[in-house]
């Protein structure tokens, strides 16, 4: 009787139910073409090499990093009045076009722009905030990730609720500016600015500031749209290879499958490797897939 109850209970569940009830956890890897940036201003097209990258990896997924899809003379390290004003101009002029071509590229190729990582920092005008949101709909992202400050994401909390985007702020481990997204109090002063407002979360960096990834993602993951993997020590200690830092990498990944949190998290490489990009890349990617098939 006991047996029957069971399975009138399930017959009696939407087909939707069902299948979320039968479906293994499965937690979505990608990159953040950051990983990439080495070739930078190289020759040969920096679209086509990621695209290569990618597809010998086997990730069909990312998080696009603004600068890898700007004119090769616009790319960091360059700094200062003169490169931010050469960003602006691009951006207001012939950026969103060279959007739609990207996008055209990478949808050819199979991969998903899950989110793109734009820079809105302090100096932005409203022109270029507003293009920011209208690049990140031509490459087909859901989200747009920032590194910027507390007042500047307070100031752009209109022109998201205009448009219905959604905001994901992303955190470094200087913790002792106020105006950075550092600190899990930052971060949720950053949520209550808007509804539409989420959180990146870097766990290394968010480990390297002194922090624990896993609680915060406990708390927050119905807000949080994505995850940086890398790998950092304590006390604002340096970037590692994967498994040689203080970074909960494997304990973050099986809490994402055992829990089911629709969180993609993405490779992000960062420390001093030995083997070429693609290589180094593979490692982590490697390292993340071995923690999520690890029996916890």
């Amino acid at each position: 009787m006991h047996s029957r109850r069971i399975f009138l209970g399930l017959a009696a569940m939407s087909v939707p139910g069902w299948r979320a009830l039968a479906s293994t956890p499965v937690v979505h890897l990608g990159v953040q073409t950051y990983s990439f940036r080495e070739w930078l201003g190289k020759p040969g097209d920096m679209t086509d090499k990621m695209i290569a990258a990618m597809r010998q990896l086997g990730i069909t997924e990312c998080e696009m990093w603004e600068p890898s899809l700007r004119p090769p003379d616009l790319s960091p390290p360059a700094s200062g009045d003169a490169y931010r004003e050469a960003v602006r101009k691009w951006r207001l002029s012939s950026g969103l076009e060279d959007m739609k071509a990207h996008a055209a590229k990478l949808k050819a190729a199979g991969i998903r722009v899950f989110a793109f990582n734009y820079d809105l920092n302090d100096h932005c005008t409203d022109e270029e905030i507003t293009r920011g949101i209208e690049m990140t709909h031509a490459l087909g992202a859901k989200v747009m990730t920032v590194s910027t400050t507390l007042p500047m994401a307070k100031r752009s909390v209109p022109f998201f609720e205009k448009d219905g985007l959604m905001l994901a702020l992303h955190g470094h481990s200087n913790v002792s500016d106020p105006k950075q997204f550092a600190t899990p109090a930052s971060f949720e002063a950053g949520l209550a600015m808007s509804t539409l407002y989420r959180v990146n979360l870097d766990i290394g960096h968010f480990t390297a500031g002194g922090f624990d990834a896993v609680e915060f993602i406990k708390t927050h993951h119905e807000r949080i749209t994505n995850l940086h993997i890398k790998d950092r020590k304590r006390n604002d200690g340096p970037n590692t290879p994967f498994g040689e830092g203080d970074t909960p990498i494997t304990a973050v990944l099986q809490l994402l499958k055992r829990e089911h949190y629709p969180i993609p998290a993405y490779i992000e490489y960062e420390y001093a490797g030995t083997g070429t990009v693609t290589e180094e890349v593979g490692k982590c990617l490697a390292y993340a897939r071995a923690a999520l098939a690890a029996t916890r």
